[in-house]
């Protein structure tokens, strides 16, 4: 097989979470574990920090990793899910995973995913240990795809365990309150191995408390520690400064990912930095936290993240996706200058349509689309649940379709935001 046609293996023969949802999730890590010991267990051969959350989890792991690589170590990184390439979600110093490599993996294992029937997500994160195995990393970031306890992922022994925060999604899977979703997010907290908490959040807090208990595991929420004033956004950057106790530890921190809600995953980022440096081998300098803030999208890769597309008009992407992630867009819609809003926006069917759809704003003129998949939602049905909210606008046949008009629509002055759908970033960009 080459490239494209163990893609369309990989994509067509395995149950896949984005294209069917969640018949593709496995309630159990026996695959994983199976595959795994098969491959003779390449998680234990490397360092790593495990990344979970709702939202926030992708950028927080492109910021740990920008870090780490900016202080000179070896650097894996895996996340999910892919915008443009496939080969995204594994990287080492950014670079991504070879075409080549991912060919030889599938068919020298081809026997044993015939056996054992993976998804396609155990498939990959597989891939994913076996190349940070085989190419010696110092240290991988591993983001969490789905949840926690049962997330392929979590078979490893990690360093730190963090976990951003906590909202409602794939409730369906999850569980349908914040409490037994944190307990699924819990399920990586590992013996005797910190964690850090990115966001203090009534209802998950104490789960994440019992947990650390019953595993003796040091915890510490980042928000508790640190603070963060001083924003502005400026040349395309991020700028603030980062308190502990009242006391400055680091003024005019720039960060080139320009979401304001940006700071909460950078608190996180920099707890977690501070415990690695006092409970590991591993040591990071403060001048490298700068260093590597100010380059994430340039040392890791990272895109989507109220992430620019043209100017005149302004055209912002971004992958937010459920009412939380949503929420957190619309405070940056709302501070940027425009004089029309234009939205280019689609959905999967298996988030809380009318909740998000609630919250979006009303002076707007909308270009409903359906992303390229069957989890979609169509666009007319979109279309239909958005009128009553007084959202208004047209169906299109396409995210690009979509995303064409709207920036003929709009003037030089206006805004044209594209999301609600990592997919349609993805398919926009």
């Amino acid at each position: 097989m080459n490239y494209a046609q163990t893609l369309d293996f990989l994509y067509s023969k395995l149950p896949m979470f984005t294209r069917v949802g969640a018949s593709a999730f496995k309630k159990d890590l026996t695959n994983t574990i199976i595959f795994c010991e098969a491959l003779d267990n390449p998680q234990h051969k490397f360092k790593s920090i495990h990344v979970a959350g709702t939202n926030g989890k992708g950028s927080t792991s492109h910021m740990l990793a920008a870090v780490l690589q900016a202080q000179g170590y070896k650097t894996g990184l895996y996340t999910s899910p892919h915008l443009k390439d496939f080969r995204e979600r594994i990287r080492i110093n950014g670079k991504m995973i070879s075409k080549a490599e991912v060919v030889s993996f599938v068919k020298n294992q081809q026997s044993l995913i015939e056996k054992v029937e993976p998804s396609f997500f155990e498939v990959t994160v597989a891939l994913a240990f076996d190349h940070f195995a085989k190419h010696q990393v110092d240290i991988a970031i591993i983001e969490v795809g789905l949840g926690g306890r049962l997330d392929s992922t979590n078979i490893i022994q990690p360093e730190i365990s963090v976990i951003t925060n906590i909202s409602l999604d794939h409730t369906n899977m999850l569980g349908n309150t914040i409490e037994e979703i944190a307990g699924e997010k819990a399920g990586i907290i590992k013996k005797q191995t910190p964690v850090v908490i990115g966001e203090t959040q009534e209802k998950s807090a104490q789960v994440f408390i019992s947990k650390a208990d019953e595993m003796k595991a040091p915890i510490i929420f980042a928000d508790n520690v640190l603070s963060a004033k001083d924003f502005k956004i400026k040349n395309s950057k991020l700028s603030l400064s980062v308190y502990e106790n009242d006391q400055i530890k680091y003024k005019n921190l720039i960060s080139d990912l320009t979401g304001i809600y940006q700071h909460k995953n950078i608190l996180t980022v920099l707890e977690t930095i501070e415990v690695l440096n006092g409970n590991t081998n591993f040591k990071v300098s403060v001048q490298n936290v700068f260093n590597g803030l100010k380059q994430v999208k340039k040392l890791t890769g990272l895109q989507g993240r109220w992430q620019i597309l043209g100017k005149n008009p302004l055209i912002i992407c971004d992958t937010g996706h459920n009412e939380a992630g949503i929420a957190e867009v619309i405070k940056n819609i709302n501070q940027t200058k425009f004089e029309k809003l234009h939205i280019v926006f689609g959905m999967v069917k298996d988030k809380d349509i009318s909740k998000v759809l609630s919250i979006m704003p009303k002076n707007a003129t909308y270009y409903f689309c359906k992303p390229d998949l069957e989890r979609a939602l169509d666009a007319a049905e979109l279309m239909e649940q958005a009128s009553p909210l007084n959202l208004i606008g047209e169906k299109y046949n396409s995210v690009i379709e979509a995303k064409e008009t709207a920036v003929k629509s709009a003037s030089p002055n206006d805004l044209v935001f594209i999301g609600g759908s990592t997919f349609v970033v993805a398919e926009a960009i």
